[in-house]
């Protein structure tokens, strides 16, 4: 018999098993109903759910900074194209991806074996990503993709932001291009952070500033069902477009630069800067190519045409070409000529129209000679039997010295890629690269800028630009200012490479003797300007002495003299200062002072708020066109 408390003990578990019994039914009930609901009631929705549950990311790419001149105006910006992408994802064997392709090929009109080599060099990429197949797809390639939506569920059209360039290839060498990035370029530090098939710079300021101008790509994420179909977005990253940049170029005198080119038919290579800072207002390269053609996904056939042409209008002459200087060349001997006390400015030489040294004849421009001269007369008239002269009381050495110090020795240090180093001959130089001697004779025909001398224009145009402002190697630069969203910041700019004072009684006969180039009796007349006291010098340098020109005899190449014009203005506190260079015209005070002139009138019209004047090219032009140059 249960005592009183083993009864009470009995009764309290019993009532804690009915309370879990309750519990248990209660929990089952609700179990019961809940599944009630999924699998009864909202049956169609989540069977829905459960048929389309694929989350998909679409690459959204950032459009690239825009660019603009000096004073606000747009240059370069961004345009939208479609790109008709394939997503694996949807294909999940080779032979679907196969079919895939097929049928693409069939709907588009594209080459089917072109598209397949597409899908086999991303096969590495990671299986989510979408293959960009046909770039800046045609309208009609659109519609078709679109129009065959439930047949082609492993093909989506993308809209996509474009590098677009001003028509016709202007300042080509300046913007550079875009492209995809390669394979080689992923492998680099640099690239590390970049997805295949990013868009990067490939040449000119594109390249150099890059990381400014790239952005940040964003994604969207996207509910598909199993056939691809999109049916809600889930979330977005907005892309950040690139910073904006200012350049220092004026679009006016960038246009007319090449306008005064084009309208002759020449190559060569200019530029136009601010000797007080180093900023480039404008320059060019000729001839040049349409960086469109990259933006827009360059043909093999193009690529091929561009790299076999004589003319090579892929190369950046500005930077990369390498010719002797000529009689631009006589400004340095003259400054350092002064400098090192070898002459005076009062010094003078008798001209014959030729000279002798070292038992070699030496010959003048002037076949009956230019009389007694002094300095600021050898400058005028061009005098080489003066300079010889010149050349004939110095050490290669020092010129070399000078050349350094005025910047026309190595790199100028531009924020451009690809620039190549100028030479001025050194003994240490021929020792190292040839293992002979410097012979005395060959110092005569550098004092005039021939023989073994060899500098890119952007060099020159440092040089001049040195003499111009009294000694301080500005470093040329084509970057003002960026935008990051918080309005203009200016960037600095780039430090001197040197500077070395120019006393006055160096500086001053040098400058007499440019400024009677344009304004006296000189060979640069056509780059006088009314009361702006244009100051230069012009430069006929041979490509291939006469005794070689006379045994060539008939030859494809192009034999004739490169014209070199180089200036500053005004003579007392110069604005502006550069060079031209025409390859293969001729007398560069035929050629090359026009085209300066024209240029300056711009920049002079502007700062005068006055109209843009107008290019005529000149009537008696003693050079005929250039054709392609030699190689």
């Amino acid at each position: 018999m249960l005592t009183p408390a083993a009864f009470e003990d009995r009764q309290t578990l019993n009532q804690r098993l009915l309370v879990l019994r309750i519990a248990v039914v209660a929990c089952l009930v609700m179990l019961a109903v809940a599944f009630w609901v999924l699998q009864v009631l909202k049956y169609e929705t989540y069977a829905e759910l459960a048929q389309n549950n694929q989350l998909r990311t679409i690459p959204l790419r950032a459009p690239r900074g825009v660019l603009y001149d000096r004073n606000g105006k747009v240059l370069v910006q961004n345009s939208y194209s479609y790109t008709i992408v394939l997503v694996r994802e949807q294909s999940p064997t080779p032979r679907d991806l196969g079919d895939a392709v097929k049928r693409l090929a069939a709907a588009t009109g594209a080459d089917e074996g072109r598209v397949a080599d597409i899908v086999r060099r991303h096969r590495n990429d990671a299986s989510f990503q979408p293959i960009p197949v046909i770039e800046h797809a045609t309208f009609e390639q659109v519609a078709a993709v679109m129009a065959r939506k439930y047949e082609l569920p492993e093909i989506e059209v993308q809209r996509v932001p474009t590098r677009t360039y001003p028509e016709g290839g202007f300042a080509a060498h300046l913007f550079g291009y875009v492209s995809e990035v390669s394979e080689a370029q992923l492998a680099r530090a640099e690239y590390a952070d970049l997805e295949p098939g990013a868009i990067v710079g490939q040449s000119g300021l594109e390249r150099t500033y890059n990381p400014r101008l790239m952005g940040k790509d964003g994604a969207k994420y996207v509910a598909v069902n199993s056939k691809g179909r999109e049916l809600a977005e889930r979330g977005m990253d907005e892309a950040v477009e690139g910073a904006r940049l200012q350049l220092t170029i004026d679009y006016d005198m960038q246009h007319a630069l090449e306008e005064a080119y084009k309208s002759q038919g020449y190559a060569g290579a200019a530029v136009f800067m601010d000797p007080r800072t180093g900023e480039i207002l404008a320059m060019t390269s000729q001839p040049e190519y349409d960086p469109n053609d990259f933006a827009n996904g360059l043909e093999r056939g193009k690529w091929e045409q561009l790299n076999t042409d004589p003319l090579k209008p892929l190369q950046n002459r500005l930077l990369q070409g390498k010719y002797s200087p000529g009689s631009t060349f006589k400004i340095l001997m003259a400054t350092a000529a002064l400098s090192e006390g070898v002459i005076k400015p009062e010094t003078t030489f008798y001209c014959p129209g030729t000279a002798t040294f070292y038992g070699r004849v030496f010959h003048c421009d002037k076949k009956d000679g230019h009389g007694t001269l002094d300095l600021r007369h050898a400058i005028e008239k061009s005098c080489n039997v003066y300079f010889y002269n010149v050349a004939y009381r110095m050490n290669i050495d020092v010129i070399h010295k000078y050349a350094q110090l005025l910047g026309l020795v190595g790199k100028t240090g531009i924020d451009l890629p690809g620039e190549v180093d100028s030479l001025v001959p050194s003994t240490e130089w021929k020792m190292k690269t040839f293992k002979e001697r410097w012979y005395p004779g060959e110092t005569i025909s550098v004092g005039i800028g021939q023989g073994s001398v060899s500098v890119t224009p952007i060099s020159m145009a440092t040089m001049i630009t040195t003499v111009a402002n009294g000694g301080t190697v500005v470093t040329p630069h084509v970057a003002k200012a960026v935008d990051v969203g918080q309005g203009w910041q200016s960037l600095d700019p780039p430090k001197p490479r040197s500077i070395f004072p120019l006393a006055p009684d160096v500086s001053g006969p040098v400058h007499d003797g440019l400024w009677m180039v344009v304004n006296g009796a000189g060979t640069g007349s056509r780059a006088r300007i009314d009361g702006k006291d244009v100051s230069g010098k012009t430069g006929t340098a041979q490509v291939i002495s006469n005794e070689g020109k006379a045994a060539a005899g008939k030859s494809e190449a192009d034999l004739r003299d490169n014209a070199w014009f180089v200036f500053f203005a005004p003579r007392d506190n110069p604005e502006i200062s550069g060079v031209v260079f025409v390859e293969h015209a001729g007398h560069g005070g035929v050629a090359s002072a026009p085209i300066a002139k024209y240029v300056m009138e711009t920049y002079f019209a502007n700062k005068e708020h006055r109209p843009l004047p107008v290019w005529k090219p000149p009537l008696d032009l003693a050079a005929p066109k250039p054709a392609p140059a030699i190689r």
